[in-house]
């Protein structure tokens, strides 16, 4: 009874209720790995087991998940009907990475006095808003213990600032003219005064608990903004923080995963790594991942042969979630005049005539049908056609998959600065799509 009055309670949350929800969703995933860590945490409150990939499945019940390469997590709910013979997958993607500033392996090194730590640009941010931020270290490290065993633990030494200080302009008189970043110079970032050495950092970084002959044998940790979200505008009705490409649409899919019952079609969220920088590896969208886990879900649900599995597969749906460009008022010349997206004016459907997007006339009708039936007002996106397009998730999965899919986001600012900005309701609105989504069943959305 006290699980069903908390569902009730998460249900029931206002626009900014619900953005606040997503502001401690991304301050609590500093890094892939953290948020992955945090929406194990919500899917468990919310009755959804675990599955090891190592392990055979077995259906015991109606929610899981299951995790790769620690940075990866794929939850569903089974549905009532067998997949090949009803409607197939319902599923929603999105993205677990953001660019960041990654430490390399042998990141500590000392220079005119101070202790710093070398770093690699990981995906397209913009990396002069880095500059003269307080940051912190997060991540993965792995460890080998006295008995030579290895194991990992992540690290979020929230409590050990550092910073990459800018060049005072009297060195650098054209700075405000040409602003050029060296990401080989201009990046590695200040952590101390010489007389911290890195053996002591380690420890720091090591914690607690662990005997003193325990070594770090590896790492994956990048730097981190220091500063939580927060609601900003007069009306609070804008979301400021780091991340939100594409934690923001991470926080709308499990959020309506977990408020949806289910249908008689089988629900999944894929949240997969790597996005940013073209999702080629095992937990990427462009491995095997979601195809291996719908593949064990019909084996669970009785289909045992390839020609049943492909059935379902021709019957299934996939939003592509990613966050869209909302037009800037200082740069109106950057959008395309007849598609000029607003904050606060509904979810993107996203087009693009060279398949950067998976959008197609059926599959935008189709979200489109969603969110009428939702209450939620939408918009449609394209880019000027003299300037390039970005892509995400939605092409690859459609090609990996066979199946139709739409690319779709909510509107947002300063896209890949380490400081983003998007609107409360919007990011309300998409969940509340995503929902509908999952609970309705398909012929109640289409008969294509």
């Amino acid at each position: 009874m006290a699980g069903q009055r908390k569902k009730e309670k998460k249900m029931n949350l206002s626009a900014t209720e619900f953005a606040q929800d997503l502001i401690r969703f991304v301050d609590a995933s500093p890094t892939p790995y953290h948020a992955i860590q945090e929406t194990k945490r919500r899917l468990q409150e919310a009755g959804f087991q675990e599955l090891k990939e190592s392990e055979r499945w077995f259906l015991k019940g109606r929610k899981y998940y299951a995790v790769r390469g620690g940075t990866s997590l794929i939850a569903f709910i089974i549905g009532s009907e067998t997949p090949a013979l009803y409607n197939g997958f319902k599923i929603v993607g999105a993205h677990t990475d953001s660019p960041n500033l990654k430490l390399k392996p042998n990141y500590a090194y000392t220079q005119t006095g101070y202790l710093q730590f070398g770093v690699e640009p990981y995906g397209g941010g913009v990396w002069r808003t880095w500059l003269d931020r307080d940051l912190h270290v997060a991540g993965r490290i792995v460890f080998r213990a006295p008995d030579g065993r290895l194991f990992s633990r992540l690290a979020n030494m929230e409590n050990v600032t550092v910073s990459i200080p800018g060049l005072a302009i009297h060195l650098d008189r054209e700075v405000n003219e040409n602003g050029a970043i060296n990401n080989q110079t201009d990046l590695p970032a200040i952590v101390s005064l010489e007389n911290v050495d890195s053996d002591t950092f380690n420890r720091w970084l090591l914690g607690p608990g662990l005997p003193a002959d325990t070594k770090i044998v590896s790492t994956a940790l990048s730097l981190c903004d220091n500063q939580n979200g927060t609601l900003s505008g007069f009306h609070n009705e804008f979301i400021r923080s780091g991340r939100l490409d594409d934690l923001a649409s991470c926080h709308q899919a499990i959020t309506a995963l977990v408020n949806t019952e289910g249908s008689r079609e089988t629900c999944v969220v894929s949240l997969c790594d790597h996005e940013e920088v073209g999702s080629g590896s095992a937990q990427g969208a462009n491995g095997p991942f979601l195809k291996n886990t719908l593949e064990r879900i019909a084996e669970m649900m009785g289909i045992t042969n390839v020609s049943d599995f492909q059935r379902a597969l021709s019957k299934s749906f996939c939003i592509s979630s990613d966050m869209a460009h909302a037009a800037h008022p200082n740069h109106p010349r950057k959008e395309e005049p007849r598609h000029i997206i607003k904050i606060g004016g509904g979810p993107v459907i996203k087009w693009n005539a060279d398949q950067r997007y998976a959008t197609t006339d059926v599959s935008a009708a189709i979200f489109a049908n969603v969110c009428d039936i939702a209450g939620v007002q939408y918009q449609t996106f394209v880019s000027r056609s003299d300037a390039r397009c970005g892509s995400t998730i939605g092409p690859i999965t459609a090609k990996e998959l066979g199946i139709p899919a739409v690319d779709v986001g909510i509107p947002m600012l300063a896209m890949h600065s380490i400081r983003e900005q998007c609107g409360v309701n919007d990011h309300f609105a998409m969940e509340k799509a995503f929902e509908t989504f999952f609970s309705r069943e398909r012929e109640e959305i289409t008969e294509l």
